[in-house]
Parts: structure tokens; sequence; C-alpha cells
């Protein structure tokens, strides 16, 4: 078993799968002068690039400029595994958890972003590999048996919303895929979806650029001031006057200063087979080219590529001391060590099956595991940041709501308490390190055992908490 799953990782390429693609597009110029706009978008990931869509959409005069520190999608836009999944919550579960009153509103606006992405992708013909193949959650021999009846609440509650859902029992489990350890599933059939997250966010960004939207990559906001009535950005070469800003910069330092306590960066690892052959195929089943991910706090993804790879990723999620974020953070490989043993164990008959790339990237969290939104400057500078993952689909909701807010328009959305709340803030240094690692160690425990010791319970009646 050592052998195997260090072997299967040792020739592998420390870089995403998703940029190996000839149609990576050009990078755009830097800004070098002072540019004068109606809407600056600092940040070009989905939020960035669907804010900027969106806003020309709605006002094709509006004048809007995008501004990424490095290339558009070099972030986890372009390297994430590729789910598009319609939970605006990261679950149902913490939906249930934290707004209680509104999961059914909250789940029909998800799928309904849902949708309009799916429309989108048609509208401006994005090449990404869309697939509407929906989400199963896999309950296994390795989760306590408390986590599939969680599970099984889920697939009851989501049945009274009228959601198509269908409860696999083993032998159905095992007839849509294959392994040794599966006991059961949740499939989800039309709140998912897979795509290729670097075509999509290179599409995405052809489409901003139809629409007139102008765009400057390798272009850091340093700063953001006040500037009459306006704002004025600055980066290391120019700046840009507007009189109102959008920040979508996620896991990176905010720009505005008060957002330090409220986000955290964390880093997640994934990687992907070598193509599988077809008899490789055959013996894990999975015609239907579902996105998979298990059901405990720290979890996997996995999911079909298009070419029939496999990638697998998750679950060792990680915070460095202090909010670190460095490029050589992206390298981890002692995570992915874990997640190739974790791949053997669920799939033993693909003994052999190599990766051939292995990678990670920064995501950023808050405390209450998904999107919030927020003003500063006197309203002239809005925000929408902490999305935990499960970002691709719900990034273009972040941005939908936080253009309704530059725009000073009250939608069913605005109207709801998960909009208009805010997390609690993390602790500072060195007790936010301290809380982030008890808490890891704490859901590992659960996992293993089905039992939430003290600190986890004492978190949750703080309203905090942590998973991967």
């Amino acid at each position: 078993m050592e052998e195997r799953h260090l072997d299967a990782i040792a020739d592998a390429d420390t870089y995403p799968y998703w940029y190996e693609d000839v149609d990576e597009p050009d990078s755009n110029p830097t800004l070098v002068r002072t540019e004068s706009c109606d809407l600056c978008i600092v940040g070009g990931g989905y939020t960035g690039l669907w804010t900027a869509i969106l806003a020309k959409e709605r006002d094709p005069s509006r004048d809007v400029i995008l501004i990424d520190a490095h290339e558009v999608g070099s972030a986890a836009s372009g390297r994430n595994g590729g789910f598009v999944d319609s939970s605006l919550t990261h679950g149902i579960a913490n939906a249930q958890t934290r707004f209680p009153d509104e999961v059914g509103v909250l789940e029909e606006l998800g799928l309904k972003n849902l949708n309009e992405i799916e429309a989108a992708v048609k509208k401006y013909n994005i090449d990404c590999d869309w697939e509407r193949t929906g989400t199963i959650d896999v309950a296994s021999t390795f989760h306590p048996s408390s986590y599939v009846d969680e599970l099984r609440d889920d697939y009851a509650h989501l049945r009274k919303l009228g959601q198509r859902v269908e409860w696999l029992d083993r032998e159905a489990m095992q007839a849509q895929v294959h392994s040794p350890t599966y006991v059961g599933g949740l499939w989800r059939h039309d709140t998912g979806a897979l795509i290729d997250p670097a075509r999509l966010v290179w599409g995405l960004k052809a489409a901003a650029e139809s629409l007139g939207v102008r765009i400057y990559e390798d272009c850091k906001a340093t700063s953001i001031e006040r500037d009459g009535v306006g704002v004025m950005v600055n980066t290391p070469l120019g700046r840009v006057r507007a009189g109102k800003v959008a920040l979508a910069t996620n896991a990176f330092k905010p720009l505005l200063k008060r957002l330090n306590n409220y986000i955290v960066p964390v880093y997640d690892y994934c990687m992907v087979t070598e193509p599988l052959t077809p008899s490789q195929l055959e013996s894990i089943g999975w015609k239907g080219r579902q996105g998979l991910s298990d059901i405990p706090n720290q979890f996997h993804y996995y999911r079909l590529t298009e070419d029939n790879r496999i990638l697998w990723g998750g679950y060792d999620t990680m915070y460095y001391f202090n909010n670190r974020v460095r490029q050589e953070l992206e390298s981890r490989p002692e995570s992915w060590a874990k997640l190739s043993k974790h791949f053997f164990e669920t799939f033993p008959q693909l003994e052999g099956v190599r990766f051939s790339h292995m990678w990670g990237g920064v995501i950023d969290t808050c405390s209450r595991f998904c999107v919030f939104w927020g003003r500063g400057m006197g309203g002239r500078v809005t925000y929408a940041l902490g999305y935990t993952g499960l970002g691709v689909a719900s990034s273009r909701f972040g941005a939908e709501v936080m253009l309704d807010l530059i725009d000073g328009r009250r939608t069913r959305a605005t109207a709801t308490d998960f909009v208009q709340s805010k997390p609690l803030p993390f602790p500072p240094e060195p007790f936010r390190f301290v809380g982030i690692q008890a808490t890891r160690w704490s859901l590992d425990m659960e996992d293993r055992t089905g039992k939430r010791n003290g600190w986890l319970r004492t978190l949750d009646r703080l309203g905090l908490g942590w998973d991967s």
C-alpha cells in the first residue's frame, strides 16, 4: 500500500491540469497611467468577471475597468475542481444551521443562479465542457453511522423543498459508481454541473471584453482612497479613478483593513490521474459522470474530466500562521501522498493508475462558511468574500448581489438575512492559529468516532466552526 500510493505520484507535474491547454489567452497589458471609469472591479476571478458582465448587461453605457494582480483566473477560479453546485451556503446543512427561516428561498435562488450560468455559457458560446450531471454525496464504510443519518435528513429536507433528489442504498450506489467502500448516497439530479474551470474563466474574460470591459493584468491594487465623490484605486504604475469600486479579492489581503479579521486564507490540494483505459472505466462504472463528494467534515471531491481522468482532491485543507499567502504553499507533498492513499482505498481496482498532475491553491473562508457582503467608504466600495469552496456557481450570485448593492437595488436576495448579516470575526493571532488547529484536530476526531467534543460544541454555541 505504501509503495503503491507513493509510486502513483512520483512523476506527477506540480502544475494545474487545467492549464495544459493550447487555448489559454494572451495576457492583457498592465495599467501604466491614470484611467477613469464608472465602476472599477478589483480581482479577475469568477466574482470579478461576473460583476463586469452583469454590470454591462444591465447598463451597456456603464464604463467598467477590471484589474487583476496577475492573470485573470490564475488563482482559485482557474485551478479548482470544476464543480458548479447550486448551493449558495456551502450545503443545505449549513443553511439550516445559520439561516433556518430562509432555506427554501436560498435553495430556490441558488438553482435559479445555476440555470442562469448555464444560459450564459450558451449565450456567450463558452467552450468549457459543461455537463449538467448532478452530484452524489457518498456515504462509505469510512464514515460514522451518524453521518449517514444526517445525509438522510438532507434527502428528506430537499424532497420537501421539491428538489429532484434520489436516495441510493448500497446496491443503487454501487450501480452508479463502484467502490467496495460505498454504502449509500444522495443524488441531487438538478443542482450540479461540471466544467473545465480554466476554460470557463477564459470564456468569461472574452465575454466581458466583448461587452466593452477594459481588463488590465499584472496590475495589483495596492490601496484605495476617497477621491472626491468617488474612489481612487492605486497600482504600482497607474491609478483608476472610479465612481464605485467592487472588491473581488477573496483570499488575498483585503484593501479594506477592517475585513482582515473576517476571512482567512486556506490551501486546498488536488490531483488528477492519467486517462483511464476502457477496462479501468468499466471497473468503476460511473456512466452518469456525476460529481462526487463524501460527507465528513474533512471531505474528498472527485469527478471525471472530459478525457476520462479522475480529479481527486480536498480533505487536507491547511491554514498557515498569520494568514500567509505564498506561492510555495501551493506545494504540499504530504497532502498529495495522503490523497493518493485515500484514492486507492476508495478504488482498489485501479491499482497501477498514476497521477499526471497535482497542485494546490488558496481559497477564502469565513466563520459561516459562505459568502458575505458589505460596503465601505460611504457606500462607494462594495465587497463579496468568504465563499469557502463551492464558489464556481455562488460567485455569480455574489457578483449579482454586489452589483445590486452598488446600484441601490432592493431585490428578493438583498432582503434576506443571508445578504444583510455578516459572520463573526476570527480572533487575532496567535489565538487564530491555535484555534484553527484545535478545530481541525477535533473535526478529525469526529470524522473517526462520530462524536462532537466540547471544543466543537463551544464553537457551535458561538456560531463559529471549521470544515474543509
